[in-house]
């Protein structure tokens, strides 16, 4: 039993999927031949009239998607893979359709393959073909020495040592021919590829719009995940935080008689329960605000403008507003370019502009502080560089102008086409 599983193994390796392979490759030969009398007339009609020219070139064009059409059906049926497409033209059935349908490279490509590669792939297709003929012709010849009446023979070759060596020769070219057959669907897969799908420069823009749509995709996904977690903050721990500064309050009023010492410690938890509903009130706000989820962001900039020891004048004029995630982006790059100012910039005031130009959402904060800002310096994640990559997350543009005695205006812009 092992033995035959052996034998089955390396007797049977060489020819898996030879026959979709054959099948393909037999498929092909009169799809690869079917422009070649179109050519054949046009080189008999090269010195005829232009209209005779002509009529052979537009046969090959109006038989051309017919034929692609056909090549992607024989690898879907046979071997089952789609070819790739190319970019389709855009939609119409106008004149001015056809002429644009006509001047893409995508059918001129597919010209090429059918009238020059196809030809070239179909004497590649004889040949593979006329091997495998030959090869089962006389390996099996033995078989037709037997079978025949030697009235039907073409040569009397009998039992002889030429036999044996036909034989041979057509077990070798037995073996060859799963090899040949593998090069030329590859060949021929290739050049489907290249001249029937799409070209290196329509590839590279669907793998950007691919990464663009993933990376969308992801920060909606971050952005979700942040409110939730917000929401968890806020229903949870916070609330659960809330009632034990209740409760040690209402101890600490209402149990007069307990002594210093336990009176000492409900104090200090009261303390450390306050500051860590403040805390926790900062990190929430910090994760992403109710009030710009509810109210948007005029609403939500004007409050962190009053929590500021500063004067903070804010201007925002949405008509519409933007999606979730620029919303977002724009709250936490005004909120943390205002925490810098406070922070480091020595500002007496600061003035913050959001606006919607087109389809562009303009962010502008600007401060009389002290300048100097290094773009580079900054890191952290809440710095300027920081605020750059949260940007550029969405495929905006951040630029900080800060001159030494300054001031320091920084200036976004967000895309916020729908």
């Amino acid at each position: 039993m092992q033995l035959t599983t052996w034998l089955q193994l390396v007797l049977g390796r060489p020819f898996r999927g030879t026959g979709h392979r054959t099948a393909l490759v037999a498929a092909g030969l009169p799809l690869h031949l079917a422009v070649v009398p179109l050519w054949l007339w046009l080189a008999g009609a090269m010195a005829g009239a232009p209209a005779v020219i002509a009529l052979p070139v537009l046969l090959t064009l109006v038989v051309t998607p017919l034929l692609t059409a056909g090549q992607r059906r024989r690898y879907r049926a046979l071997v089952g893979e789609d070819l790739p497409r190319p970019a389709a033209p855009g939609p119409g059935r106008n004149w001015r359709s056809a002429v644009r349908r006509l001047t893409t490279r995508a059918l001129w490509r597919q010209v090429c393959y059918h009238a020059v590669a196809g030809p070239l792939l179909a004497v590649l297709d004889l040949a593979v073909l006329a091997v495998w003929a030959a090869a089962l012709v006389a390996a099996s010849l033995y078989v037709w020495i037997w079978a025949l009446p030697p009235q039907w023979r073409i040569t009397d070759l009998g039992y002889t040592t030429q036999a044996a060596y036909i034989t041979a020769g057509g077990l070798a070219l037995l073996l060859l021919g799963p090899r040949l057959t593998g090069a030329l669907v590859r060949l021929d897969t290739r050049a489907a590829e290249v001249l029937l799908g799409p070209s290196r420069t329509e590839k590279l823009t669907r793998r950007v719009a691919d990464l663009a749509e993933s990376r969308a995709g992801v920060l909606d996904a971050a952005d979700a995940e942040r409110r939730r977690i917000e929401r968890d903050l806020h229903d949870g721990a916070q609330q659960r935080l809330v009632s034990l500064a209740v409760n040690l309050g209402l101890a600490r009023a209402t149990l007069g008689d307990l002594p210093a010492d336990a009176r000492k410690v409900i104090d200090e938890a009261h303390r450390e329960a306050k500051e860590a509903i403040a805390e926790l009130n900062n990190l929430v706000r910090g994760l992403h605000p109710a009030v710009l989820e509810d109210r948007g962001l005029d609403a939500a900039l004007s409050g962190v403008a009053a929590r500021l020891p500063i004067p903070v004048r804010v201007a925002v004029d949405l008509p519409r507003r933007p999606s979730p995630t620029v919303e977002a982006v724009a709250y936490f790059v005004v909120s943390e370019a205002l925490t810098n100012v406070v922070k480091h910039a020595q500002a007496t005031r600061a003035d913050v502009t959001v606006e919607r130009i087109g389809e562009t959402l303009l962010v502008v904060v600007a401060d009389d502080g002290a300048g100097g800002a290094d773009l580079a310096a900054a890191g952290g994640g809440t710095g300027h560089a920081g605020l750059a990559k949260r940007v550029a997350s969405v495929d905006g543009t951040f630029s900080c102008h800060s001159p030494a005695g300054g001031p320091t205006v920084i200036t976004v812009e967000l895309p916020c086409a729908p």
